[in-house]
């Protein structure tokens, strides 16, 4: 799968990133380049033994690894256009430090957007200490693509914001379950954005900025990537995949100061917010 480039901002979480490569060292398909782009205040994250080990994995089998020290921080949309900066392939996944992929996640990602030809496609992170906590009450926006995916303007205050809540917890899983799906099904539904496992059509992605507005921003903030995916759904199309194969791995966040949100500053004269109070993207929310 050469047409693939996996992204990986990461820092000062050497455990959760060595997961997360080992879930990518164990996909259905192989030969995908890693990016990992690193921000650790002490060293590089891959002097962890288990970050050196899993990278040497992927190598092994085939696949294409880059790392990378960026620094100084100048906040989470610069990581990320320094990221997309990198980029080479049809294809670019943004895929959080503290996600680990089941086997065929990829080989799943890749087959949607082909199918799809939107803008991206993701899968939200389900939080596997919720998957006994069932909310059917959350359950209420989910709506599949029927007939393709087709772009939409969604903002905050608006119906479609509230797809938000699928996102919470496990709530993927229990739908996933109530729908019975047969082994290798699945299906494109509409969101209003995915946290922590993007796969963007990377033209598509730079044609609507990328994430060209961190100079507008201060270093601390948050909500860099629901500004990019709402642009691009704006123009080409987003959907979720379910069931979603990513697993968050729930270890406590690096950004804990979060004052500023990109919405707000990029797209705040739009629409009033005014929409339901909600997390930050990639979380399991409680």
């Amino acid at each position: 799968m050469t047409d693939v480039d996996v992204l990986i901002p990461t820092r000062d979480r050497g455990c959760a990133l060595a997961l997360t490569l080992s879930g990518l060292a164990a996909q259905t398909v192989s030969g995908f380049r890693v990016v990992v782009s690193d921000q650790s205040e002490h060293g590089s994250a891959w002097e962890d033994p288990a970050v050196a080990a899993a990278l040497r994995i992927l190598r092994h089998r085939g696949d294409r690894v880059e790392t990378h020290r960026h620094l100084p921080r100048r906040g989470l949309a610069e990581h990320r256009a320094h990221l997309l900066s990198r980029a080479k392939a049809r294809y670019a996944l943004f895929l959080d430090d503290d996600v680990w992929l089941e086997p065929d996640a990829l080989e799943l990602l890749r087959t949607a957007i082909g199918e799809l030809r939107c803008g991206f496609v993701g899968m939200a992170v389900q939080g596997l200490s919720f998957v006994h906590d069932v909310r059917p009450h959350e359950h209420t926006p989910y709506e599949e693509w029927t007939d393709g995916v087709r772009p939409e303007r969604v903002r905050r205050g608006e119906p479609a914001w509230e797809r938000w809540r699928l996102h919470n917890a496990a709530n993927l899983i229990h739908i996933a379950q109530r729908l019975d799906l047969a082994p290798g099904e699945w299906r494109a539904y509409k969101v209003a954005w995915i946290g922590a496992c993007v796969l963007y059509d990377r033209a598509k992605l730079v044609d609507c900025g990328g994430f060209d507005f961190w100079p507008a921003l201060p270093e601390h903030h948050s909500g860099e990537d629901v500004v990019a995916q709402l642009r691009v759904m704006e123009r080409h199309g987003g959907a979720g995949i379910l069931p979603s194969k990513a697993i968050h791995l729930e270890f406590p966040t690096t950004v804990p100061h979060r004052p500023v949100d990109c919405y707000q500053v990029v797209l705040g004269d739009e629409a009033p917010s005014t929409g339901s109070d909600t997390p930050a993207a990639g979380t399991a929310r409680p």
